[in-house]
């Protein structure tokens, strides 16, 4: 095998340990369906129900679809290497993961700026609220920032892997992210990490201050409001996406925007696991737990499913 540029990588499972392997096997399995089924289902509450074709729930399917997509770039694989005693993964399939998991996770934090943003005109400019938002300017700003994370993510992907893995194969990790993949590389990664701290912060920065400035507006509005009653209403519309905001800020800021000398391989792969494989699981039953509507339209599913099965 060439040692510079190698056929595949290993990376470890959850537990080395065979008694544990069957409990993490049966607990992230578990996750994984939950997100899978929660996230299918905010997408087609959303599809089904005409009331709910505005700016809002259009992305919201967008998050949906993305955590959905997140949680599969890495969870199969994971429980793979989590029984099976070959834990390897081939150089371009590492790659693909690496390139998926940062393009959709480049997404995600946009989109959830750009919810943050709707929620702004809707509770400050509520008379312009239609004009502003209307759903020509959603699908522009939903395309242009999928193919702006996809296209954006190929550059790091390219001078990640163009790098020499002459250290190791072994990635301390559970899945290939660019943190541990440059500890294997026996040339100074300085510039690959400057590249990393740099598009990180431009792009995580401008969404997370598009973010704020808009919840400092939202909190201004709703604190002039005279009725308590009515503070409660309109802060209750913004709780679920600063509780998924917050989730999702944390880890990625802890993992991607620290000092070189600060890398921890325990801590790092535990926060990993909470923003790639947790957070999936945890937005659509935010949202839904605190969204009236999507209740309603799920009760509605549920109750029509119960009343075929009885009629059949």
């Amino acid at each position: 095998m060439n040692q510079t540029f190698p056929h595949e990588f290993i990376l470890i499972g959850l537990s080395t340990n065979p008694c544990f392997q069957p409990l993490f096997f049966t607990i992230f399995i578990l996750i994984y369906t939950v997100t899978i089924l929660g996230n299918v289902l905010v997408i087609m509450i959303v599809r089904i129900n005409i009331q709910l074709q505005t700016p809002m729930y259009f992305f919201l399917s967008n998050l949906s679809f993305i955590d959905l997509c997140f949680s599969t770039t890495v969870v199969p694989k994971l429980l793979i290497n989590t029984l099976s005693d070959d834990t390897s993964i081939s150089f371009l399939g590492c790659a693909a993961q690496m390139y998926f998991h940062l393009a959709l996770g480049g997404t995600e934090c946009i989109i959830l700026s750009v919810m943050a943003y709707d929620r702004y005109i809707a509770i400050c400019n509520p008379l312009c609220y239609n004009t502003i938002m209307n759903m020509r300017l959603c699908v522009i700003l939903s395309a242009v920032t999928w193919i702006f994370n996809f296209l954006h993510s190929i550059f790091h992907a390219a001078i990640t892997f163009q790098l020499p893995f002459c250290r190791s194969t072994h990635v301390n990790h559970y899945f290939c992210e660019m943190p541990p993949l440059f500890k294997l590389s026996c040339k100074d990664t300085l510039w690959n990490e400057i590249a990393l701290y740099f598009s990180g912060a431009t792009v995580g920065f401008c969404a997370f201050a598009l973010t704020l400035l808009s919840y400092v507006q939202i909190i201004s509005t709703i604190l002039k409001m005279s009725s308590t009653k009515g503070r409660r209403k309109v802060f209750s519309t913004c709780t679920s996406h600063l509780c998924v905001v917050s989730l999702y800020y944390g880890t990625i800021v802890f993992i991607y925007l620290r000092p070189r000398g600060s890398y921890s391989v325990n801590r790092d792969r535990i926060v990993s696991i909470l923003y790639t494989v947790v957070t999936p699981m945890f937005n659509p039953i935010i949202y839904s737990i605190r969204n009236n509507e999507v209740k309603g339209t799920l009760k509605k599913i549920l109750f029509r499913t119960q009343l075929q099965s009885s009629v059949h």
